[in-house]
């Protein structure tokens, strides 16, 4: 019977709890390029689709580097702490940025939650905005001939 995960205890997967010997082995099953299945007790096989395997495959290589992965469904609800802590900013500067509209939330009560995907998309758009606020200043480092000039 498979426990149904809360945010709380979200389900994870530490290297700890797999030995190297069986990570080399689904590395080197996942990367020979062959269509890979699951196969039940009962001998019934189901090809794994491509996604999956790609899926698989990234989290067995987080796993080698000694990473946790925690599977955390889009849908999910956030407190503003856990928001805050999966953005890496301070609960207040997180509740400044729902409160200004940068991100949707609802109201549980009186407590605000937001969904995992909003999340998600916030980032997405912060991290696209600074990689644009980058590019034009090294544009405007390069256009004057700072970018490669020396320093004394």
């Amino acid at each position: 019977m498979i426990k149904k995960p809360s945010m709380l205890e979200p389900p994870c997967l530490r290297s700890s709890e797999l030995s190297a010997g069986d990570l080399k082995k689904l590395t080197t099953l996942l990367q020979q390029g062959r269509q890979l299945s699951l196969a039940g007790v009962d001998g019934v096989s189901l090809p794994l689709p491509e996604p999956l395997v790609n899926f698989l495959q990234h989290v067995v290589q987080l796993v080698q580097q000694g990473r946790t992965v925690n599977l955390i469904p889009e849908d999910e609800t956030l407190t503003t702490q856990a928001a805050a802590d999966f953005l890496g900013m301070s609960r207040q500067f997180f509740v400044n940025l729902i409160e200004d509209g940068a991100i949707a939330f609802h109201m549980v009560g009186n407590h605000r939650r937001v969904h995992f995907k909003d999340l998600l998309d916030y980032q997405q758009h912060r991290d696209k905005a600074r990689r644009q606020g980058l590019d034009k200043l090294f544009d405007k480092l390069a256009a004057s001939g700072l970018y490669d000039a020396e320093m004394d």
